[in-house]
């Protein structure tokens, strides 16, 4: 209900204003009401003293004789801090560096160490960064796992660019961001000559070519103070902070020396004035080139993994989210896009971490819910040195019960880890206390050398296994989403398939890549819900669906969002209606927008209003005698081959039919659609 957004931060009162589910529960609980009047009474206070993560500062002299020093004696740290903010130190004299350390560089680095295994010359540092084989993937938007490509946003205007140098990656990075954004579809359509770039002076051509006429540099804007007024280096760089932090005055007074400059330099004060009006929103949000640069050498680093090295890439990627289950469901669907082949968790054949032998990629044990990465990692050792676990009753005699407790070992089974032994998930997930009782019985006796009191366990069956009947699919598919974040053994729309042709359901690619189809029913699951406010303080959200081919994100109107919010939750399966509306003539720019949802288990447990079915033979005909009269509300036509002539009847009871009940009868390849 408390919107994070940092691009749109919101006061709680503006909160409380714009979100009627929080105003309803401050009326009805007391608990909540005396919460908020609290929070607001300390919203915005100092809440303790804050340590910057990577922020460093330097003096031409002692600190101690420049600013007061303060020393945290709770937090393990090398160095003091300044009692000063950012701002106040700079004033002091003190220049401050931030240092920031990057997850991706790890990814890089570890993906670069397995590919010498095989490629011992392989050096990231020595690659080609004009490959257009990697920007033909940057430009497809297929960027799951680039570093600062990732979000949907990027996606389209990777797909819009077609970037095809590494200036193109580098000016992206400065644009995408609030202000600067607008400017994206100015930079495209000059780089696709569908406008003529403005230099704003001939002069500037030179500074303002390589990015199509669009200022987008910090070093831009100092180059144009230096070219058209003579500024120096020095003059130029207060010019940008004066912009930049927006010092009225100060900007005044920058104003009156840029425009006497240039008149200097030959060019008339209105045209001055002119060009300053247009480079002074620019450097408001201007970027420095040197950050941008340094990012898109990274992001296209892990562009040309991903293009040459997949596998390793998604290794080193994947390893460094082991408990980040959401973003595991992103490579994992990645990787079924690639056609990479995935082996699921198994107890003998995955390991701890992420792995691949170049051609299966290997399910991490250590990235099941509740599943320690110590104890799976003690378990995968005895299997390497001792051999596979030829069974379950192998399993408990050989691992040590410190390494298994019951949320480990109910995470394991959720996961299918034991298939190979029984796949009767249920059935050993109701005996994990009786398992985990006859590990530590074992063990003791084995350190007691009682070994003939425990022989009797070397046999394949376990007596200790209950015998019930083993999940329903979608409640094994449920427990499977808890334990991984997404279905691997499954797709739970596959138990709906049989109602696609009644509901004319197609998959979303088809829908997406034909022109023609411009309506259509699409079945998914939902991944993923981002809810988010507009600046009325509506909700809306962005949702991530998953169909049986493909992984698609789709913007959900407040409307639509708010009539069906108790339908968009995780693991859900639905079926959506899309509409399809072209932007251009050329139809290569288009808008999805979702119509209306219902859940697919709702629509197959309703009762249909009319069908007719129609049978070639009497055999078959006398499949309809099990459909159940009792509380019937649907009317059914009968059409019967017999004799080459078609017989046309309505049953005079009306019966009860629904997608589950033709199922069941094996109904559905007679049932005739319109």
């Amino acid at each position: 209900m408390i919107p994070f957004d940092p691009s749109r931060p919101m006061s709680l009162q503006e909160c409380i204003n714009v979100e009627p589910r929080l105003q309803k529960l401050i009326k009805e609980d007391k608990r909540v009401d005396r919460l908020i009047n609290l929070s607001l009474k300390l919203e915005g206070l100092n809440r303790n003293v804050a340590t910057h993560a990577a922020g460093v500062v330097i003096a031409d002299k002692k600190l101690t004789d420049t600013v007061p020093l303060y020393k945290d004696n709770s937090a393990d740290l090398l160095l003091p801090s300044t009692q000063f903010d950012m701002y106040s130190a700079e004033n002091a004299g003190l220049i401050k560096f931030d240092f920031l350390g990057l997850k991706t560089l790890t990814v890089i680095d570890k993906a670069q160490k397995l590919i010498k295994k095989n490629k011992p010359e392989f050096n990231i540092e020595k690659i080609n960064y004009e490959d257009q084989k990697v920007y033909e993937l940057l430009s497809s938007g297929k960027t799951v796992g680039l570093f600062q490509l990732e979000s949907s946003g990027m996606k389209d205007a990777l797909l819009n660019m077609k970037p095809n140098r590494l200036e193109d990656i580098i000016a992206l990075v400065a644009l995408y961001r609030p202000g600067p954004m607008s400017n994206i579809p100015i930079y495209n359509e000059c780089k696709h000559g569908k406008r003529e770039p403005d230099y704003l002076h001939p002069k500037l051509e030179q500074i303002l070519k390589p990015t199509y006429g669009v200022i987008i540099y910090q070093e831009q804007v100092m180059q144009i103070a230096q070219t058209l007024s003579g500024f120096t280096a020095g003059e130029a760089d207060i010019l940008r902070r004066a912009m930049g932090k927006k010092k009225r005055a100060e900007l005044e007074k920058q104003k009156q020396r840029f425009v006497d400059g240039a008149y200097k330099n030959g060019i008339s004060k209105d045209i001055a004035v002119g060009i300053f009006l247009k480079i002074e929103p620019f450097a408001e949000y201007g970027f420095n080139k040197s950050h941008a640069a340094a990012y898109a050498v990274i992001a296209y680093q892990t562009a040309f993994l991903k293009t040459y090295y997949p596998h390793e890439f998604f290794v080193a990627s994947m390893s460094m989210e082991l408990s980040n289950q959401k973003k595991l469901s992103e490579f994992y669907e990645e990787l079924k896009r690639l056609k990479i082949k995935i082996i699921r968790p198994d107890l003998n054949k995955s390991f701890a971490d992420f792995s691949s032998d170049g051609e299966n990629f290997y399910y991490a044990l250590g990235a099941i819910k509740n599943v320690g990465f110590e104890a799976i990692s003690n378990i995968v050792k005895e299997r390497v040195s001792n051999g596979v676990f030829k069974n379950l009753s192998d399993f408990i005699n050989r691992i040590n019960p410190k390494d298994i407790n019951k949320l480990q070992l109910e995470g394991l089974v959720q996961a299918g880890c034991f298939d190979e032994f029984n796949n009767n998930r249920q059935s050993l997930f109701n005996s994990i206390p009786n398992l985990i009782l006859k590990s530590k019985n074992i063990h003791e006796n084995k350190l007691l050398n009682q070994n003939n009191l425990f022989e009797e366990y070397e046999n394949d069956n376990i007596n200790i296994i209950e015998n019930v009947d083993d999940w329903e699919l979608d409640i094994k598919l449920t427990k499977e989403f808890e334990t991984l974040g997404f279905y691997i053994s499954d797709h739970p729309l596959n138990q709906y398939k049989s109602i696609y042709k009644h509901y004319n359901i197609v998959n979303y690619d088809d829908f997406d890549n034909n022109i023609d189809i411009l309506s259509s029913n699409i079945a998914c699951t939902v991944l993923k819900v981002q809810e988010k406010k507009t600046q009325k303080g509506n909700s809306y959200a962005i949702v991530k669906f998953s169909d049986i081919s493909n992984v698609f994100e789709l913007f959900i109107f407040s409307d639509i969002f708010e009539s069906n919010r108790e339908s968009l939750f995780e693991g859900n399966s639905l079926m959506i209606t899309l509409i399809k509306n072209y932007v251009d003539d050329d139809k290569s720019q288009r808008r999805i927008n979702v119509k209306k949802m219902i859940s697919l288990k709702e629509l197959t447990n309703k009762q249909l209003t009319n069908i007719t079915f129609k049978f070639n033979n009497i055999e078959e005909f006398k499949k309809i005698k099990n459909l159940n009269v009792k509380d019937g509300k649907t009317d059914v036509d009968i059409l019967l081959d017999k004799d080459n002539k078609i017989h046309k009847f309505q049953l005079k009871d009306k019966r009860k039919v629904n997608n589950q009940v033709l199922n069941s009868l094996n109904l559905l390849e007679n049932v005739v659609i319109d």
